[in-house]
């Protein structure tokens, strides 16, 4: 078999040009599966990225829209509803309450606008929302409904140049109505997914029940579930526990992070594979062409194989001598096909600022699909040459 590899390569090196040509296209097929899904896995990683690690343990839910008819009960995020939905849906950690309000921010001469988010406490903490200066709300000030405030880091530089936001007295006009509150801390920016870490800003929601709407039902319900593997089950069971109750589809209306990400993976690695399987197509007619080449070559060694047949050479030996000839073109193929499109995926990557994420598990199959291409093809040739009397061939 070495042998046959050796004579192989010297086979190739008297004949450049047809060698070149067989090459380029298991060259072309093998880059270009490896580019697409390369920039697919890229793609993807991006996207989890953009949402960040925190709160991927999280189901949102909101009112919906009713879809089919009136709901025979409507639903009401009180604590009623709590108590009912963590006793009724498993895999919940915890159950918060939240709701928000527009308002304006100012201090001194300076004003920005900002959604304020009324939180219990633990939310921030649970949500993975970090602080660059200060400190969290304590039960404290959700249960005494305390004046004091969290903002955002764009918040904090507009309102604050300066810096030291914290132990500051801002004056927030929510609803038309002043406030004067103390900010506590100051949000590290950070991709936090539902959450808002830069222009956001969090108060109490024991203020936001006792001065801005007294005894509230919640707008949104974060649910956080036991485990991140746990979110997507859990998403389904609150959905369908709420049509349960409200006896209408669509009643409320149930988001995870994580479900979104495992859904635009999904979409992602399925038109990378789409679009692989279409660049694959070249490897087949790459197959096809180096099948043309070994039939030419088996056309101009006929004597060759005539004198081995002669020595005593059997079909079995001519014919894995045709195809270990074969092979070796897909082999040296797919190495230079792994090595370039390893190099174009990293100048793409590079060009479009992404993060450098080669799908190796495309290279392993592009390059036995491209040996087994190889093979295939070569077979029928190796056959022929295999099949040829040697006194026909001698006389060739």
């Amino acid at each position: 078999m070495i042998e046959d590899f050796i004579n192989a390569l010297q086979n190739f090196r008297r004949n450049k040009i047809r060698t070149f040509l067989s090459l380029l296209g298991i060259i072309i097929g093998v880059a270009s599966v490896i580019v697409i899904m390369s920039m697919g896995v890229s793609s993807t990683r991006q996207v989890e990225d953009s949402f960040g690690s925190s709160g991927l343990d999280m189901v949102s839910v909101s009112s919906g829209f009713w879809r089919r008819r009136r709901a025979s009960v409507t639903l009401q995020f009180n604590d009623s509803f709590r108590e009912s939905l963590f006793a009724n849906v498993s895999n919940i950690k915890k159950i918060w309450y939240k709701n928000s309000v527009s308002a304006t921010l100012s201090y001194g001469d300076t004003s920005a606008s900002a959604s304020c988010t009324a939180v219990e406490t633990g939310y921030m903490e649970a949500f993975g929302l970090a602080l660059d200066s200060g400190r969290y709300f304590n039960i404290t000030d959700n249960v005494m409904g305390t004046q004091k405030i969290i903002i955002g880091s764009n918040i904090a530089n507009t309102l604050f140049p300066d810096g030291n936001a914290c132990g500051k007295q801002i004056i927030i006009v929510a609803d038309k109505v002043s406030f004067s509150f103390e900010v506590i801390g100051v949000l590290k920016e950070q991709n936090s997914g539902m959450e808002d870490s830069a222009t956001g800003c969090y108060i109490p929601r024991g203020f936001y029940a006792k001065k801005i709407a007294p005894n509230p039902l919640a707008a949104t319900i974060m649910v956080q579930a036991v485990s991140k593997e746990k979110t997507t089950v859990l998403t389904e069971d609150i959905n369908a526990y709420c049509e349960k109750l409200s006896g209408t589809e669509g009643s409320v209306n149930v988001n995870s992070m994580q479900t979104m990400l495992e859904q635009i993976s999904e979409i992602t690695n399925t038109m990378s594979v789409l679009l692989a399987a279409i660049a694959a197509i070249s490897l087949l007619v790459g197959g096809i062409g180096i099948m043309n080449i070994m039939i030419v070559t088996v056309t101009e060694r006929k004597q060759e194989i005539g004198i081995r047949k002669a020595l005593g050479a059997s079909p079995n030996v001519i014919r894995q001598q045709f195809l270990i000839e074969s092979a070796s073109i897909t082999v040296l193929g797919g190495i230079l096909g792994i090595f370039f499109g390893v190099c174009i995926s990293f100048a793409v990557e590079y060009l479009r600022s992404l993060s450098y994420v080669i799908s190796w598990q495309s290279c392993i199959v592009s390059f036995f699909f491209s040996v087994f291409v190889g093979i295939f093809f070569g077979f029928s040739p190796a056959s022929r040459a295999a099949k040829l009397d040697p006194v026909a061939a001698l006389s060739a």
